[in-house]
């Protein structure tokens, strides 16, 4: 029986069957194509707006066909931890990283109970180590960080021994605590109210110190602080606990690192501090899989780790699979998901459709990976040409390679070496002597990766703010395979951006990053073309890096409506049967999206909330993304990393799903595009009211209709025009708007008259 179970795969990939949105998703495509031809077979009414509209439906029709092709053939993989442990002796280390970088957007407090859910995690704590990256070189996170160790020596234990699910302290104690039945009642409540009492504590001294200028005396552990800027400091590792006894149910590792930072030096964002984590973990454990998480992301599965190596260890998963993508989830969604940024019809379809083709997208959190292939091995690989690819041969010439691609540090060069053979290495029995750590300080200088391969061929890939679609895409383009691992209960939960500034802000960072690989040497398209990516998993890539660019058409038919109403001509058919198709189209479309909603378990506001946001964020922030992009390619600006505000929500805030507004440009285009639709519905019924002009009116009802909608889309701009405080338009966004509405005003009439 053990070697039937042996033989049995680790997990499995299940087709799903979305017929009914593959009926939809082809019949809009058809309508699209008559749509474009009744354009090309109704020459003779070509005027400006019939073809700009033209090209505009265009670029939807393609925009469509890559949106079919990804979501064509979905698929979702189960996993087998009952066979894992029949395969598997022993579970193999995991190095677990997470990253912050500012305690003020993302406060300690957050950032300790995602490090205490894993040190929590259900696994053998001398098989684990966490090393937090924090960025900002903050004595208050480092602080928060010593405090929860000393909390976690308490907590780790109750968490395995009551079999705890939810193991992020907030969120346990926000909850009605369950037992199993066997478990002694008193002693548990007892334990309980202990636990709690710790963590209050726990959140009280946090709390305290993040009221003062220094969260404690500079002194002795903290002394490193004193002499610290935010972008000028050197680089600083401490060993916050160690397991030094190898106790399988201690508490494991813990390290904190602050990389060095120099204003001369540039830090390369997220991607710098991941590899970063990478070396020094390299020379503390080495572990052959690394699990990198946002300090946001709480585990919500204490198993999973079992769950990605049932991937990883599969017969056919350790060939072929690079990485393991966790879904994102968010505990403190919004009602109806106002700002439209749950996340959660979208992965099922696209991120499904991902699934079933080479392999969904590397997120950026909740995803584990093998070492050697952040370390740029591909999958065909063979050991002699390895070495030699890498310089592990005897001999001068190869000892100058191997620098060239991993940097001066012998140590770490002996690590890689190991981790690319998938051989155990601890450079001593202690771990975390101190020439580990001066090897460790020197791999974390900011000239370290200087003439190296880091960036480039080696770890996290620099060169955009999507540092983490970009190193997957290369993964991919190699002919590696990722999976997606959604166990019930899910993986992990996060906190999403609790306004529209923040949603709309990360929009602006995806899709700017996004743009910007597309536009490299790493396009997806050259990919399929001369390395190993699937032409339908470049199709998928092509739409998700061309969120900017699809900001340009939009716009442009947002103001077709408008133009043609001032100038009275017409962009859609008015008579029939040509009038249908695009009705039908519009209809189709809604139909279908809301449809899905439904199945995914949303509600119909969540459906029409995600409508609207998708026109803002479209027409506003991914918008502002394509200019950051296209100004960075003509050299004259470079685009900045914006991180996302975390926030444990309010539940008391009767505001909550309001917009609100600042003084930001972000909000100019949108507010503008409201203004232009208002003046043209203005227009239109003054044109209605006139008996004489009533039988010369070109235009339609399309059109009006088409102004009417967007009106209805850009409500909460509409709202913000008259409110006030932080919830209204600021004067100066609504003046620049109307400058804006005046100039496209004068253009209509100045086209009419010529």
């Amino acid at each position: 029986m053990a070697n039937q179970n042996t033989l049995l795969p680790l997990y499995q990939k299940l087709w799903l069957k979305h017929t009914f949105s593959r009926a939809m998703d082809s019949l809009i495509f058809l309508l699209l194509l008559i749509l474009l031809s009744y354009r090309v077979y109704s020459i003779s009414h070509y005027s400006f707006p019939w073809f700009l509209a033209t090209l505009c439906e265009s670029w939807f029709t393609l925009t469509w066909l890559t949106t079919i092709s990804t979501k064509w053939t979905p698929a979702r993989t189960t996993t087998h931890l009952d066979r894992l442990f029949l395969r598997v002796g022993e579970l193999p280390q995991v190095d677990v990283f997470v990253t912050t970088a500012d305690p003020v957007l993302e406060p300690p407090i957050i950032t300790i109970n995602t490090v205490l859910s894993l040190l929590a995690l259900d696994y053998p704590a001398n098989k684990l180590a966490c090393y937090v990256s924090d960025d900002g070189c903050s004595p208050l996170t480092f602080y928060a960080l010593v405090e929860a160790t000393k909390f976690a020596k308490l907590w780790v234990p109750f968490c395995k021994k009551y079999n705890v699910q939810v193991r992020a302290p907030f969120r346990y104690f926000s909850e009605d605590a369950t037992v199993d039945k066997n478990t002694d009642l008193q002693e548990f409540e007892q334990e309980w109210s202990l636990m709690k009492k710790e963590y209050e504590q726990l959140c009280r001294k946090i709390q305290n110190a993040s009221q003062k200028s220094n969260p404690c005396p500079l002194v002795g552990e903290y002394a490193v602080f004193s002499k610290t800027e935010l972008k000028n400091h050197p680089s600083i590792i401490k060993v916050i606990w160690e397991n030094k006894e190898g106790l399988r149910d201690g508490v494991p590792h813990l390290i904190y690192i602050s990389r060095e930072k120099r204003p001369q030096h540039p830090h390369h964002y997220k991607a710098g501090a991941m590899n970063v984590l990478t070396r020094v973990s390299a020379l503390m454990t080495n572990a052959p899989y690394i699990l990198n998480v946002d300090c946001d992301m709480y585990v919500n599965n204490p198993k999973i780790a079992q769950h990605a190596l049932c991937i990883f260890l599969d017969s056919k998963g350790e060939k072929e699979v690079a990485f393991v993508q966790c879904p994102q989830r968010f505990y403190d969604t919004v009602k109806d998901d106002a700002y439209g940024n749950q996340l959660v019809a979208l992965p099922m379809y696209i991120g499904g459709g991902f699934a079933g083709l080479q392999g969904i997208i590397y997120a950026g959190t909740n995803c584990f990976h093998r070492r050697k292939v952040i370390y740029g091995l591909s999958p065909d690989y063979d050991i002699q040409n390895m070495k030699k690819d890498f310089g592990f041969i005897n001999g001068t010439k190869s000892q100058k390679k191997t620098m060239q691609i991993f940097g001066a540090s012998r140590g770490f060069v002996e690590s890689a070496k190991h981790a690319l053979e998938e051989m155990t290495f601890t450079p001593n029995d202690k771990l975390f002597k101190s020439l580990e750590l001066k090897a460790a300080n020197q791999v974390a200088s900011c000239d370290y990766e200087y003439s190296t391969a880091w960036g480039k061929q080696v770890g996290w890939l620099y060169g955009s703010t999507s540092e983490d679609v970009l190193t997957g895409l290369v993964m991919h383009t190699k002919g590696w395979r990722s999976e997606v691992c959604s166990p019930d209960p899910m993986a992990f939960m996060g906190c999403s951006p609790q306004d529209n500034l923040g949603q709309m802000g990360q929009h602006k960072r995806w899709s700017s990053g996004l743009f910007d690989i597309f536009l490299s040497s790493h396009c997806p398209i050259f990919g399929t073309l001369f390395g190993k990516l699937q032409f339908r998993e470049c199709l998928a890539y092509v739409w998700i890096t061309n969120w900017a660019l699809r900001s340009v058409p939009e716009i442009c038919y947002a103001l077709l409506p408008a133009y043609c109403i001032i100038t009275n001509s017409s962009f859609l058919p008015n008579k029939e049967p040509g009038m249908w198709i695009p009705t039908s189209v519009f209809v189709m479309y809604n139909v279908a999206t809301l449809l899905e909603h439904l199945i995914s378990g949303l509600s119909a506001r969540t459906w029409w909330n995600n409508q609207r946001m998708g026109r803002i964020t479209t027409m506003t922030s991914c918008f502002f993304g394509f200019l950051d992009i296209v100004l960075k390619r003509l050299r004259i600006s470079d685009t900045v990393f914006e991180i996302t505000k975390k926030d444990q929500p309010s539940s008391n805030d009767e505001n909550v799903g309001r917009f609100i507004f600042n003084k930001s440009p972000i909000f100019v285009p949108g507010t503008a595009i409201l203004l232009i639709q208002l003046t043209a519905l203005v227009i239109s019924w003054w044109r209605w009211q006139q008996s004489l002009l009533k039988n010369e009116r070109t235009y339609g009802l399309g059109e009006v209709f088409c102004s009417a909608y967007l009106v209805l889309c850009y409500l909460p701009l509409l709202k913000g025009l008259f409110a006030k405080g932080k919830y209204g338009i600021p004067l100066s966004t609504i003046c620049k708007a109307m400058v804006l509405a005046f100039l496209f005003v004068q253009l209509c009439n100045a086209s009419v008259a010529n």
